[in-house]
């Protein structure tokens, strides 16, 4: 199983590397090691299909990355905070580059109003899933799932304009 968990991984993890800046010191591999090491520590998870797998993936991975991006900023006593380059964020919110710690606190931010719409914000934009998988993950309709999504997105928007 080993093989397969980690393609899933690595696919993820290029997906996330792909679009961030040149100079970032978290290489891809980094990302899939320490994601591994986490996922495998997940006893109380009930695998059920990949779309699950893949949304625990994008979990932990967006929290391995808002880690470091913090981690460089207190580095840098405050400044340079990581700027994230992200394709759906572009097509979502109109801007090519966000900051990783505000979109995370954005995302927070949404989780206490909503935490389902959150969590479809998480499966879709940080794991790739369509609307269609996170329906089956979240046991939701279709409509629901894009009827979250769409109110998560203009929330998320609104939330990071006054950020």
């Amino acid at each position: 199983m080993l093989p397969l968990v980690y393609a899933e991984l690595r696919r993820l993890a290029a997906r996330y590397m792909a679009s961030e800046r040149g100079d970032h010191t978290l290489q891809p591999t980094a990302l899939v090691h320490e994601a591994y090491l986490r996922l495998v520590d997940q006893r109380r998870v009930d695998w059920r299909n990949r779309a699950q797998f893949v949304g625990v993936a994008a979990m932990i991975m967006r929290r391995i990355l808002v880690n470091h991006a913090r981690d460089r900023a207190a580095e840098k006593r405050g400044g340079g905070v990581e700027r994230v380059s992200l394709t759906v964020a572009e097509d979502t919110f109109g801007r090519s580059e966000l900051d990783l710690v505000s979109l995370h606190e954005a995302i927070e931010g949404l989780t206490a109003l909503d935490p389902r719409a959150a969590r479809i914000v998480e499966l879709k934009f940080f794991g790739g899933l369509t609307t269609k998988e996170i329906a089956e993950v979240l046991q939701l309709s279709p409509a629901t799932v894009e009827r979250d999504w769409s109110f998560a997105r203009a929330w998320l928007y609104d939330a990071l304009q006054s950020s």
